[in-house]
């Protein structure tokens, strides 16, 4: 019977879950019920696969920790693949350890490669690296080195180092082939896809274009003056002024450095920067005191001039001025950006994610879901949200992280 578990488990190994369900899944003995629930996990019954792991751990005995602490990575697997980010991370912590200290190098890597991957994808980049780094390297197995580099990818691609992105997307892939397992080479795919994806717009003297990461990073040590949407500053090398906290500052420096170098008068700033449908004097001494804090705010950057129609800007020790901005313009972008990746999210994992809290998240989801654009199943806490990957909107892994260092 110990030969059927031993064939059942290098199924796993393989990716072959239906091979191993053939040789266990009469069988209710602990090692059986571990088994049966990485299989199902494979298959994508989640839920079916938590129960049978959780029932696994409970059965094994109290000498056989190796064997409970194998359950408690494969139930975190299967809460980070289905968007459960509040899961008690320090179980994690504990198994991982208790694999290491018993000498199951190869599954407590694996255990550190999930906690770096969930610390990424909670855009806690300094943290995953931290981890990363704890993780013995040698001798790891082609799945497991896969892992390593995806999260390494990961984390250059929030980094905007697109160069060590590609290296480590090549030795994953390259690892992926090694390991024969076809969920992995699609899983190396799926991101490297990323780096091909447009990931911004460029916006200037009134033409724009996609731009690709590489030519986003190529911005950071430019001389252009750039009005970034994503961040909601302006910036020119390492010269950065927040305006994340005055949205109406930030909309007329965007205004302003879209019309470059003309200049735009200040009916069209009143309508752009306030919303105003009609513009009265009211407006314009609000204006007045708005140009002179953005004239302020832009001092190290840029000047802000008066003319007769209304206002331009002209830029400091430069010619390139231009807008960064997101593929789609969209209130709720971040949050369809997370969905994009086609797996589940409650709202409360959606928050940890941006940071935020979960109802602001829950008010964004519901009116995105008026608008067709979300769609939710279950209910209470088991209550997930998901949307098709959305033509034009970048995954998630490059929304967080800084687009340049200050």
């Amino acid at each position: 019977m110990e030969s059927l578990i031993t064939a059942a488990a290098r199924a796993l190994q393989a990716g072959d879950p239906l091979g191993a369900l053939n040789r266990v899944a009469l069988r209710n003995d602990a090692p059986s019920l571990a088994l049966r629930g990485i299989a199902m996990a494979q298959l994508g019954d989640l839920a079916k696969a938590k129960t049978l792991l959780r029932s696994a751990a409970r059965a094994f005995g109290p000498k056989e920790a190796v064997a409970r602490a194998r359950c408690v990575v494969a139930e975190a697997e299967i809460a980070l693949v289905s968007r459960d980010l509040n899961w008690p991370a320090n179980t994690l912590v504990v198994a991982r350890a208790t694999l290491a200290s018993h000498g199951d190098l190869a599954n407590a890597a694996y255990a550190g490669h999930i906690e770096a991957r969930r610390l990424l994808l909670l855009g806690r980049l300094d943290e995953a690296e931290r981890t990363l780094a704890e993780i013995k390297t040698t001798p790891l197995p082609p799945a497991a080195q896969v892992a390593r580099e995806l999260v390494i990818a990961g984390i250059a691609i929030r980094r905007l180092r697109t160069k060590d992105a590609r290296a480590a997307l090549g030795r994953a892939a390259s690892a992926a082939r090694q390991a024969g397992i076809p969920a992995l080479a699609a899983e190396v795919e799926g991101t490297s896809r990323v780096l091909d994806t447009p990931a911004a717009r460029l916006i200037t003297r009134g033409h724009e274009r996609p731009l690709l990461l590489e030519e986003i990073e190529d911005l950071a040590t430019s001389e252009a003056l750039v009005v970034d949407t994503f961040h909601h500053a302006v910036r020119r090398r390492g010269i950065l002024v927040p305006l994340g906290t005055r949205p109406v500052l930030f909309a007329l420096a965007r205004i302003l450095v879209q019309a470059w170098p003309a200049d735009v008068s200040r009916e069209a700033l009143i309508t752009g920067a306030f919303q105003a449908r009609h513009v009265d004097e009211s407006h314009r001494a609000r204006l007045r005191v708005e140009i002179g804090r953005l004239r302020t705010k832009l001092k190290p950057l840029a000047d802000v001039s008066a003319t007769r129609q209304g206002f331009a800007l002209t830029p400091r020790n430069t010619r390139q001025v231009l807008v960064l901005a997101r593929p789609v313009e969209e209130k709720h972008a971040n949050v369809l950006a997370f969905l994009s990746d086609g797996e589940p999210w409650s709202s409360s994992a959606l928050a940890l994610a941006l940071g935020t809290s979960a109802r602001t998240v829950q008010r964004a989801l519901e009116e995105l879901a008026r608008s067709n654009k979300v769609q939710s199943f279950g209910h209470g806490r088991a209550r997930r949200w998901m949307t098709p990957p959305v033509p034009g909107f970048p995954t998630g892994l490059l929304l967080p992280g800084p687009l340049m260092k200050t």
